[in-house]
């Protein structure tokens, strides 16, 4: 957890921590630091708000130096500037380029943290100081002259390297991180400080911290390195870090006396509210005044509570993962062992086979032990580069969540509310960085090494493991129990013989046209299960696979015999319709929340055959027009079916019915719908016509004819009608008489 508990400018623990816009954490004393001058050219507004009273100041460019020992850079304290006023880093004030708080200057120093730093620079005479004097707040005195002064100033994020402009109030308008600073206090009060003069290993705790020095000395080495004499007489020597000072100090304990915290604009005001816009604590005095008086705002007790929630949730599934990783770690340790043990293993088998061989395996022996070697070698790297990178993974994930716990632990909901909203995203992010196989091993205990020693004495110097040099590979066996068909696709399952030394590097499966065809190539990869999709209906499809390795291909497999569907059982695609489109009851049911017209497809796409399907009308309300009919997977979705040139449609009212495709409307026939009618849909693709039925009743002849290619079963219609879709029936093979179009 210490690592969440640095300051990313200097390396130590937090001190006086404040809050970035970016929910980033930064020390005070070093976001003086990294306060930046803005150039002029990036300025778009008045920069400097001098304090109520006072001159505006002068000061000289001072360069970044660095800090005592500790970590932390020293300051740009802008009292030590020639002629400058107290906190006047802290009240410079900048305008980005964009109004998000957010500009675009980064300096071109870096502290030996990497931390971009620049001293503060008197801007050019002439219109910068008219500007400031004309934006200083009533009451303050004017710059005696026309002199250099900073025109505005920044912060930039040392970790997201975002950079926020400062307000009128400067560093001391960003929010103190309170909670921060009481998990930092307590964690001090908790780790022993060591000496930092003593040659034991590991060092004596130290017994003091002398003020001059900065250095912890135990008492040996007080004795003997810092005697209360000479010079060293007039140091001041304190209790170390971690241990309380004399009595009569100030103690904020990590518990609940710290007192209430107070808001930053009214000074005497609690926070009672939460701004959900500003997303921020309110007092109500923050209300009345108006700056949040038409937001959103929640009780401060209520927004703890919730965001407390959010947060434990949230931590659920990094202690998940932390547990898993834990294992996973075990599990890889073990695997180290293995490893090593089968490695051993593998050399003794190998050894005493090449010993079996004598002379003439001699020169072999060394260079087959080289290869065991060079596998176990790359497994034993694989494995510790994974262990080395969960290592690091969960050191991070435990971290978090060891300080998340800690935040949680606090009872300053502000404080709280302050921090949570960066820390549950962090917590995601973190949950998120271990993604489906980051837990599995990357490498198999086993060792894919077998020593083939049945060659003839002959062949003794061609002898090579049969991983680096074998033979095509076997018959593969079809797995007929998980060979299925479901509609118009087939699935097929394959696997190798046992036994089988012989590598695959991958399959080919083959499949004829289902009609007795020639076979032809479906299929080429690795993978032992195949299912292939957009197959006839009522076909018989014959399927053979083989296998290939470096060595060439394998001999086929046998013929297994695979019967599609006779019908097609099929229900409304959810992925495909328009998102005004509601579907129920296993999605063959639907309606519409739009008034305008919306199309749903089917499941199934049809290509060959004849299918016939039919559409039960559930409720029809006020007269609306549904369209029943076939359409492309790219017909237009928002508008009525048969409008564009991708759908071929039947539209309805309560009395007639039409034809339509292109927008044209032909074949009016009498005969409509109303609640409990059923409109039936022939798609005969044989014949390449579409027929319509209402009731039993064909309307019309066939609507339409010289049509080819793949069709899916459509349908258009708005709130005022529900359908409920029936599939798997068989085509009707007696009718009544279709009714003639009326003229």
């Amino acid at each position: 957890m210490e690592e969440e508990l640095k300051c990313p400018v200097c390396g130590s623990l937090f001190r006086e921590p404040i809050i970035l816009p970016c929910s980033h954490n930064v020390c005070l004393p070093c976001a003086r630091t990294i306060a930046v001058q803005t150039p002029e050219s990036e300025q778009h507004l008045p920069a400097l708000l001098h304090p109520r009273g006072t001159a505006a100041p002068a000061p000289t460019p001072a360069p970044a130096t660095p800090g005592p020992p500790g970590g932390s850079a020293a300051p740009l304290d802008p009292e030590c500037s020639a002629g400058g006023g107290g906190d006047h880093a802290d009240k410079l004030s900048l305008h980005s380029e964009t109004d998000s708080g957010y500009g675009s200057y980064t300096p071109s120093l870096k502290s030996p943290n990497g931390v971009r730093v620049l001293p503060l620079v008197p801007a050019p005479p002439g219109g910068a100081a008219a500007a400031a004097a004309a934006a200083a707040p009533r009451g303050a005195v004017p710059s005696p002259s026309p002199g250099p002064g900073p025109v505005g100033s920044s912060l930039t994020c040392p970790q997201c390297h975002r950079s926020a402009s400062l307000e009128q109030r400067g560093l001391r308008g960003f929010q103190r991180n309170r909670l921060l600073e009481a998990i930092v206090q307590r964690y001090r009060q908790g780790r022993t400080a060591k000496c930092q003069l003593c040659d034991r290993s590991p060092a004596e705790p130290a017994a003091v911290l002398c003020e001059q020095c900065e250095v912890l000395y135990c008492a040996a080495c007080q004795l003997r390195c810092h005697p209360a004499r000479g010079p060293f007489a007039k140091h001041r020597l304190a209790p170390p870090p971690g241990q309380p000072g004399p009595p009569g100090g100030e103690g904020k304990g990590a518990g609940g006396g710290r007192k209430p915290a107070t808001c930053g604009e009214h000074e005497l005001e609690q926070y009672s509210m939460y701004c959900l816009s500003c997303r921020s604590p309110v007092c109500y005095q923050c209300l009345e005044d108006g700056r949040h008086g038409k937001h959103d705002v929640k009780a401060l007790g209520a927004m703890w509570k919730q965001h407390k929630a959010q947060l434990s949730q949230a931590l659920n599934g990094v202690s998940d993962k932390a547990k898993e990783a834990k294992e996973f770690l075990v599990q890889l340790k073990n695997l180290l062992q293995q490893i090593q043990e089968n490695g051993l293993d593998y050399e003794a088998c190998l050894v005493a086979q090449c010993d079996a061989l004598v002379d003439a395996l001699t020169r072999q022996k060394a260079k087959l032990l080289t290869k065991v070697t060079k596998e176990r070698e790359h497994k034993l790297k694989v494995v510790w580069d994974q262990i080395n990178h969960c290592t690091l993974k969960l050191r991070q994930s435990t971290g978090l969540m060891e300080y998340c716990l800690e935040v949680i632990k606090e009872n300053d909901p502000s404080g709280f509310l302050q921090i949570s909203d960066a820390l549950i995203k962090r917590v995601q992010v973190s949950q998120e960085q271990w993604v489906k196989g980051a837990l599995e091993p990357k490498v198999s205990a086993e060792f894919d090494l077998t020593l083939d020693s049945e060659p003839l004495l002959e062949a003794i110097h061609h002898l090579d493991f049969i991983q680096m040099k074998c033979r095509v590979p076997p018959v593969p066996l079809l797995q007929l129990e998980k060979c299925c068909t479901r509609n118009n696709s087939v699935t097929l399952a394959w696997r190798m013989p046992p036994l089988s030394h012989n590598p695959v590097e991958g399959y080919i499966l083959e499949l004829d046209d289902g009609d007795g065809g020639q076979f032809r190539e479906v299929y080429v990869g690795k993978e032992t299960l195949c299912t292939i999709d957009g197959l006839h209906f009522n076909s018989t499809y014959n399927a053979r696979v083989k296998a290939f390795n470096s060595s060439g291909v394998g001999p086929y497999s046998k013929t297994v015999i695979l019967q599609t569907s006779d019908v097609a059982w099929f229900t409304f695609d959810p992925s495909s319709a328009h998102r005004d489109i509601v579907l129920s009851n296993d999605n063959q049911t639907a309606t519409c929340s739009s008034y305008d017209d919306r199309v749903v497809l089917g499941t199934a796409a049809f290509s060959k055959g004849v299918h016939y399907w039919e559409l039960h009308v559930d409720r029809y309300d006020n007269h609306p027009d549904p369209a029943f009919g076939i359409a492309r997977i790219n017909v237009v979705k928002d508008m009525m079916l048969g409008k564009d040139d991708k759908a071929w449609a039947m539209y309805v009212d309560n009395n007639r019915s039409w034809f339509m495709h292109c927008n044209s409307h032909t074949n009016r026939t009498e005969g409509g719908v109303s609640k409990g009618a059923t409109v039936g849909v022939l798609l005969d693709l044989n014949k390449h016509n579409l027929t319509f039925y209402i009731n039993g009743q064909q309307q019309g002849p066939p609507a339409f004819e010289n049509i080819e290619g793949v069709f899916m079963p459509a349908l258009s219609l708005n709130r005022n009608v529900q359908v409920t879709l029936q599939t798997g029936l068989e085509v009707p093979q007696c009718v009544k008489q279709p009714k003639l179009p009326s003229n």
